[in-house]
């Protein structure tokens, strides 16, 4: 992943310094033509966003999702989770195919659109997060060819902070990059984040979907963290009872997504400390790996 920038396909859904009340009826008419694309009656694929009070971020996830090169039919769902802000607006003015949820936390979001999916495979995508053109084949693509893969997950980057370059986060990236090898061989499912994962639809529903102990808030909330149960790891959990995960290495799958939870912690460096400290807690993990 590039030290200093960001990939070519990534400028043209970041709509630098625009609000989405910004957008001009160029822009808007662009946006609801690409995402009507993606609402096919019998899809193979479901893309499921959960969001809550997201009404600046998510039209630039829907642009690069809309700009998916894809051999399957594949509708986007979005859940709305009892936003108070503009973002049914957005999704309304922009077409999406969108649903409320009024029980707060990304558990129930997520829930519900798994119920809801009605595609083969289930995507499970973030609304401060750019998917690049061939991620939805990419990730799918491991469990079309064994069914004994009922899970996938991928690789992420950081967008910078404006005016901000992409060292720091680079950095934290590749030590991130080494837990994640480390944990594949014990813990997994600590790898397996909700902004980008997939598994065969029917599997997650039937071995316990996304049904946790505590509700889980956004990463929009300051000072949110993992203090309960995190829905994406129990999924993979639950997806591991039926069959393997598999690690989609594929750098053209490599999503990018916003480093505000990381920045909650007011700098890369503290949260890379912060996180440290915590995986040093699992030193077991380094000891069973060598």
């Amino acid at each position: 992943m590039s030290i200093f920038g960001l990939p070519a396909w990534i400028k043209p859904h970041l709509f630098p310094k625009k609000q989405f009340r910004d957008l001009s009826e160029e822009d808007l008419a662009r946006l609801k033509t690409s995402i009507s694309h993606f609402n096919p009656e019998n899809p193979d694929i479901s893309v499921v966003i959960p969001a809550w009070n997201e009404e600046n971020n998510i039209y630039r996830t829907l642009s690069s999702l809309s700009a998916s090169r894809t051999k399957y039919k594949v509708e986007i769902v979005v859940i709305n989770n009892n936003s108070t802000d503009g973002t049914q607006h957005v999704l309304d003015s922009l077409g999406v195919r969108n649903f409320l949820q009024p029980v707060q936390g990304t558990p129930f979001a997520r829930q519900m659109g798994l119920d809801l999916a009605r595609g083969k495979y289930h995507l499970c995508a973030d609304s401060d997060t750019f998917y690049p053109p061939d991620w939805i084949d990419l990730m799918v693509a491991p469990m079309v060819k064994d069914p004994g893969i009922t899970g996938v997950y991928g690789n992420y980057a950081f967008i910078p902070p404006e005016n901000q370059g992409r060292f720091g986060l680079w950095l934290y990236e590749k030590s991130a990059g080494v837990m994640i090898r480390i944990r594949k061989k014990n813990r997994e499912y600590l790898n397996v984040y909700g902004f980008n994962m997939g598994f065969i639809t029917e599997v997650g529903r039937t071995t316990g979907g996304f049904k946790v102990s505590g509700s889980r808030v956004y990463a929009n909330i300051v000072g949110s963290d993992y203090a309960n149960e995190a829905e994406d790891g129990r999924m993979a959990l639950n997806l591991k009872k039926a069959g393997r995960l598999k690690m989609v290495t594929d750098s053209k799958a490599t999503v990018f997504t916003s480093p505000r939870r990381l920045l909650d912690d007011g700098s890369i460096t503290k949260a890379f400390v912060n996180r440290a400290k915590r995986q040093l807690n699992g030193m077991r993990d380094f000891l069973s790996f060598f």
